[in-house]
C-alpha cells in the first residue's frame, strides 16, 4: 500500500491527536481511581476508551511503518 505525502501527514496528525487524548485519559483514570468515592463506572468507560484509543494507535503506526519481510 502506498501513501501519497498527504495522507501520511494525516495519520501522523492523528496519530499525535490520540497519543495526547491516551496520556490525557491515564491523568484522569489514575486521579479517579485514588479519589474516595469514585464513579466505578466512569472509571471502566475510562479505561474502555483508553483501550480503544490504544489499539487505534497501533494500527495506524502499523500503516505508517513500513512492513519488512521476515
Amino acid at each position: 500500500m502506498h501513501m501519497d505525502t498527504a495522507e501520511l501527514e494525516a495519520i501522523k496528525e492523528k496519530l499525535q491527536a490520540l497519543k495526547v487524548e491516551h496520556r490525557d485519559l491515564d491523568d484522569v483514570i489514575n486521579r479517579l481511581a485514588v479519589a474516595s468515592g469514585q464513579d466505578e463506572l466512569q472509571l471502566r468507560r475510562l479505561k474502555k476508551r483508553k483501550l480503544y484509543i490504544k489499539d487505534h494507535i497501533a494500527f495506524l503506526e502499523r500503516q505508517v511503518t513500513p512492513s519488512v519481510p521476515a
